[in-house]
């Protein structure tokens, strides 16, 4: 495996040092650090920055998850390529994590509610920073999509294109899913309110939140296809105790015990919430006022099997962007990894963001055609 592309540059931007953050919920922080990195160089111009958004768990490190974009999709002859980590996350920017200048202690549990737009805020103080006022393209999935379409609607005269992958509202069946993951890190005595100390974070919690999340992440299908009965492949037989697991049983548990090891329970908790919080009509008239202010083209994609962020619900969002007047097109990607198909099947994705930039249509794309979409 070849070593992931490094960034150009990366480093942190720290702000709000005289003035607080003020965020969507009410609360405030002072001052706010955002991790970012930065793949190419801006042009004379200051026209060619690419903004990646990542998904939940994701970095500013975006070669390091969504390598094969660069040099299908991503030129960096071309573009420069930026990304940010988002508010709440323990990869480098504000989050529990942080040190809280009032207590002088991690804030944990104290850190406050962060939505979308207040993430989108602050990527915007990095691009100001960095010197980019306009946007060539703006690009996520998932948590990133609801980015990338903030951008649109709250920045308006800053954003040329807008591709959102995976993405809209969560349903009541989202949100449900989301409420059950935040309780089982509560529930977890290891949790202490959120005051664990670092290194001793509930890891059964956090780790049976993963699992559940991982259910919703995958397909039916994937599972059968993959997992069917089959015993768990160390050898137990769960016909003999309740302990003993079938194969589905030992890859859930297995990825939350990797998950525990890399991320905060706290974190997950905060941007959950964000995901779950998104509305584009928050703070204007109606969604439609929201999305009648969109200046770029936006490009939706839709997971066939992805039940999280169902195809439909996308479509739907088409419908409601073409009604408002905005320049949309939508693209439906056929994958039986369910809404993890923007990452388990990348050398596709990468082919259908491509074609987004040239065929401003309906389609279905078949997971098997990919490479000849690439562009």
């Amino acid at each position: 495996m070849s070593e992931a592309l490094q960034p150009t540059r990366e480093g942190d931007l720290t702000f709000a040092h005289g003035t607080p953050f003020r965020l969507e919920g009410g609360g405030a922080l002072q001052p706010v650090s955002v991790r970012y990195a930065v793949y190419g160089e801006l042009n004379e111009r200051r026209d060619n920055a690419v903004l990646v958004c990542h998904a939940l768990s994701g970095s500013a490190r975006v070669a390091d998850w969504w390598p094969e974009m660069f040099g299908s999709v991503f030129d960096l002859s071309r573009d420069c390529v930026i990304c940010t980590n988002i508010l709440g996350s323990c990869y480098g920017s504000s989050g529990p994590p942080s040190i809280n200048p009032v207590s002088g202690k991690p804030f944990g549990p104290d850190f406050p509610i962060v939505t979308i737009r207040d993430i989108v805020r602050a990527q915007a103080h990095v691009l100001d920073e960095i010197g980019v006022k306009r946007l060539r393209i703006v690009i996520g999935a998932s948590i990133g999509g609801m980015q990338a379409l903030q951008w649109a609607v709250d920045y308006p005269e800053r954003v040329e294109h807008c591709i959102a992958i995976g993405t809209a509202p969560l349903s009541a069946m989202g949100l449900a899913l989301n409420h059950l993951q935040r309780k089982t890190i509560e529930l977890d005595p290891e949790f202490k309110g959120g005051r664990y100390a670092p290194g001793e974070q509930p890891g059964r919690g956090l780790g049976l939140a993963r699992a559940i999340g991982m259910c919703s992440y995958k397909s039916a299908e994937l599972f059968d296809e993959r997992y069917a009965r089959k015993p768990n492949r160390n050898g137990e037989d769960p016909v003999r105790s309740i302990a003993e697991r079938y194969d589905v049983a030992g890859y859930l548990d297995h990825q939350g015990e990797k998950f525990v090891k890399r991320f905060d329970a706290n974190s997950y908790l905060v941007i959950s919430k964000a995901m779950d919080t998104f509305e584009m009509g928050r703070g204007y008239a109606s969604e439609a006022e929201a999305l009648q202010r969109i200046k770029a083209h936006v490009s939706l994609v839709g997971i066939s099997s992805d039940w999280l962020f169902p195809a439909k619900d996308i479509r739907a969002l088409a419908e409601r962007l073409r009604a408002a007047g905005v320049q949309c097109d939508y693209t439906e990607f056929e994958t039986s990894h369910g809404h993890d198909g923007f990452l388990a099947e990348m050398d596709a994705i990468a082919a259908v963001v491509n074609g987004s930039f040239h065929a401003r249509r309906l389609a279905v794309v078949h997971k098997n055609a990919g490479r000849k979409l690439g562009g």
